[in-house]
């Protein structure tokens, strides 16, 4: 029953589409109605509104994090397991929320706030992927799952197999949910940061 529990108040956490919320509360309009479509802050940043874009990343990533601890706080008989599990249902929750017919984010940035919220290290080499990798190539979609599948394999190094095994899992749901982004970069028409006004910018930090 714990492990149920769990699972609900990290999938309802994560379900929470702060994107349309904030946009909808200043008068930026319906997110799924503009660009991509899409719940996340690269979509958000398309409405104009920085600050919108900026809260709704660190939110986003918030309640990955939030649900980790949550899990630590109520649960800390199930160790790491317990965290791990409320981090996957608060990611799974973003991607796919109740609310908004299963239609959400593409997890980039609430998987980075579970990273750093199960040992800070892993979450840092995450971070250290997609930004070095969107520095690099200015790509951004590139950037996040470069950090997505650095993750696991930091977690395994630095000693965390149940964390390495949990984040592999999540790395595999965001490749899906970027695999238009990966159709576009094998046929080299992913656009870039700054490429021009008129190309749009894929949703990585979703």
């Amino acid at each position: 029953m714990t492990v149920y529990l769990l699972i609900a108040a990290g999938y309802l956490l994560g379900s929470i589409p702060f994107g349309v919320l904030l946009t909808r509360a200043f008068g930026a309009g319906d997110l799924r109605r503009i660009g991509s479509g899409n719940i996340g802050a690269t979509n958000v940043l398309r409405t104009g509104r920085k600050g919108l874009a900026a809260a709704t990343l660190l939110l986003d990533g918030a309640k990955g994090a939030v649900a980790v601890l949550l899990a630590r706080h109520f649960v800390p008989g199930l160790g790491d397991h317990g965290a791990m599990i409320a981090g996957a249902a608060a990611m799974i929750g973003h991607c796919y929320p109740v609310w908004l017919r299963f239609r959400g984010g593409k997890g980039v940035a609430t998987l980075l706030g579970v990273s750093l919220a199960l040992a800070w290290p892993i979450g840092l080499v995450f971070a250290a992927f997609w930004l070095g990798a969107v520095l690099l190539l200015r790509i951004s979609s590139l950037g996040g799952m470069a950090g997505a599948v650095a993750a696991p394999v930091a977690a395994l190094v630095l000693g965390y197999p149940v964390y390495a095994v949990g984040l592999a899992g999540l790395a595999a749901i965001l490749l899906w949910r970027h695999r238009e982004n990966i159709a576009r970069l094998r046929a080299g028409t992913e656009p870039r940061i700054g490429a021009g006004k008129g190309a749009p910018e894929p949703d990585a930090a979703a």
